[in-house]
């Protein structure tokens, strides 16, 4: 399992600054070498700046929170995602500069953490999300009903397995 994690951080991490290569190469090509340069030396230092000035509002936050005994969980997320966004503005290249100014901006930072929620959520394994609710359109009559005049939701499938039975 942890061979199958590194086989793909390591695809991940090349596929990443191969594309950053690919985009720094185009931007050199159209505005040269030197502008691109400073582009990302000036990319670098708004990082820093909004680092500062997010991280510094995520982190007040936080202690406001903390002192009136709330839970974090917003305002922890949004730092994780300050921090996260500032160290991707700071490192060089423009993709990253482009995640990471969707990380730390206040407007943005809703669509990032949902983005990423519905990631995490989907590699979950079944047992460890949250409780299913399902909803039929369609109702049928159930054999068997005390009153016949009633309607109850039907929901139709198979029964692959069951659990709780013993082999």
């Amino acid at each position: 399992m942890a061979d199958l994690v590194r086989r793909r951080l390591r695809l991940v991490v090349g596929l990443t600054t191969l594309a950053e290569v690919a985009v720094f190469v185009l931007v050199a090509t159209w505005i040269g070498v030197g502008a691109t340069v400073l582009a990302t030396l000036a990319t670098s230092a708004l990082g820093v700046v909004l680092l500062a000035r997010q991280g510094t509002r995520a982190l007040t936050d936080l202690r406001e929170r903390a002192r009136t005994r709330r839970s974090p969980s917003v305002e922890l997320g949004n730092a994780g995602l300050v921090a996260a966004g500032g160290l991707l503005m700071v490192l060089p290249g423009f993709l990253g500069d482009v995640v990471g100014l969707l990380c730390l901006l206040p407007g943005t930072r809703g669509l990032v953490r949902r983005a990423l929620g519905r990631l995490v959520l989907s590699r979950l394994p079944d047992r460890m999300r949250g409780t299913v609710r399902v909803q039929s359109v369609r109702t049928a009559q159930v054999p068997g009903e005390h009153d016949a005049g009633q309607r109850r939701p039907v929901i139709e499938g198979e029964v692959l397995g069951d659990p709780h039975r013993r082999p």
